[in-house]
């Protein structure tokens, strides 16, 4: 799986773009800003872009879905229970002195554990709650799309609506840490990581 990832918005927030070299096929995940530069890059490599998901439905996690969605005909995937959250987002980002996210509509609501294809790849949905109640990361051939969960030497916030920070670590021991060693981790926001080396040092964490 090759994965390009494009930091977008005022809150620096990566939108990551995976893809299947062999078929060309492509999710975008989090695209939370820049419509016009996450095309872009759609269109330079070629892809076809089966499928949006989103981790979450924070304001910085989609603001460019609408936009997106209607250029590439791709399907959206998000938790149900990230519904309130997504019709909230409007009044969040004002809160944090933004303007709204576009308004899109869900596809596929998702419930943790589905697999998806992206060519010959196999996409996996883990739910993963704790930063937000519907949240989700989505693991393929030793990479994860961590969201807002865990990061760089850090992991996600638990103060907002919905957020509970006894859960978020449950769902980083229970889940995220079954996983090899060796995989990479590509966060919402920052640089990536590996399991590897945040069990071993994040201070976060406790083991």
């Amino acid at each position: 799986m090759l994965v390009e990832t494009l930091i977008t918005g005022p809150l620096e927030e990566n939108c990551h773009i995976a893809i299947e070299p062999d078929s060309r096929e492509a999710a975008i995940i989090d695209p939370g800003e820049n419509a016009t530069e996450i095309l872009a890059a759609v269109e330079s490599r070629g892809v076809i872009v089966r499928h949006i998901l989103l981790t979450h439905a924070h304001f910085d996690h989609i603001g460019a879905v609408a936009a997106v969605q209607t250029a590439t005909g791709a399907k959206v995937l998000l938790h149900r229970a990230e519904a309130p959250n997504l019709e909230r987002a409007a009044l969040q980002s004002a809160f944090f002195g933004f303007p709204p996210p576009e308004p899109f509509a869900v596809d596929t609501w998702l419930e943790g554990g589905e697999v998806m294809a992206i060519g010959t790849q196999r996409l996996q949905v883990l739910f993963t709650p704790g930063h937000s109640p519907g949240g989700c990361c989505f693991y393929s051939a030793s990479q994860l799309f961590s969201g807002d969960v865990l990061f760089h030497q850090s992991i996600g916030r638990s103060d907002l609506p919905g957020g509970d920070a006894a859960q978020l670590l449950h769902s980083i021991h229970t889940l995220l840490f079954l996983l090899p060693d060796e995989t990479v981790v590509h966060p919402g926001h920052g640089e990536s990581t590996t399991l590897a080396l945040e069990k071993q040092s994040n201070p976060f964490i406790r083991q």
